[in-house]
């Protein structure tokens, strides 16, 4: 069994923020995968289901983003699992909006999330860093990582939060390239060769030589032209 750990801020208020960009990732992985409903359990909200050949726990802890650790310690004990076992998502400043790496273990790059979730469990977990990019100044970072997703931010991150759904099960096995590799095909996926493809005909067609009309003439009217 494995432990998937969604940061964010309970209630409708935060729900679109970039600080929730972790809730969101576990949202979607559980509608795509057919998760079992939601229910409140561990100071959070759990639902279980498969990926792949992995039971997987989902949680998004509900003592706001400071105390998070308190939900994630209490079901890694419930669950009897090791810190190897937990994977964390959420949001990262110091990538670009749409970026996303994975490591195990680490700084806390000052997420108070993770700063709890280390006091109570320790560093060896699975992290998922979810760029949201940085407002530029520090006096800015609360209110930019407090602020919704702008209406032109949505395509970005419909892609990311598909692409973390679809490369899950690989994930969950333990393969992060191979969940990294389905993330990028969301976000930049490879250009179409369809179009070459047909221009290629016409192109073609371009600078084939015409071919020359059938001669209808009969042999004496042939013969005749020749001494004109």
């Amino acid at each position: 069994m494995r432990l998937f750990v969604g940061l964010g801020n309970p209630g409708a208020k935060y729900a679109g923020n970039r600080h929730n960009i972790g809730y969101m990732a576990v949202d979607r992985i559980a509608e795509d995968h057919g998760f079992g409903p939601w229910r409140s359990k561990f100071q959070g909200q759990i639902a279980e289901g498969r990926l792949g050949s992995e039971k997987i726990m989902l949680l998004k802890p509900e003592t706001f983003m400071n105390l998070s650790g308190q939900s994630v310690g209490e079901a890694m004990r419930f669950f009897k699992l090791e810190p190897g076992d937990v994977t964390v998502f959420y949001d990262e400043l110091d990538l670009a909006p749409g970026k996303l790496r994975v490591k195990t273990g680490g700084g806390l790059a000052g997420h108070n999330g993770l700063r709890s979730i280390d006091g109570h469990i320790g560093p060896e977990f699975t992290r998922v860093r979810i760029g949201i990019g940085h407002p530029g100044r520090k006096d800015l970072v609360s209110r930019h990582v407090l602020s919704d997703f702008a209406k032109a931010e949505q395509d970005w991150l419909s892609d990311l939060l598909r692409g973390v759904s679809d490369g899950a099960p690989e994930l969950a096995g333990g393969d992060s390239g191979k969940f990294m590799n389905a993330v990028a095909l969301r976000v930049a996926p490879p250009r179409s060769s369809n179009r070459a493809a047909e221009a290629k005909p016409a192109s073609a067609a371009k600078s084939k030589p015409a071919e020359a009309a059938p001669d209808d003439r009969s042999p004496l009217q042939r013969l005749m032209d020749k001494f004109k």
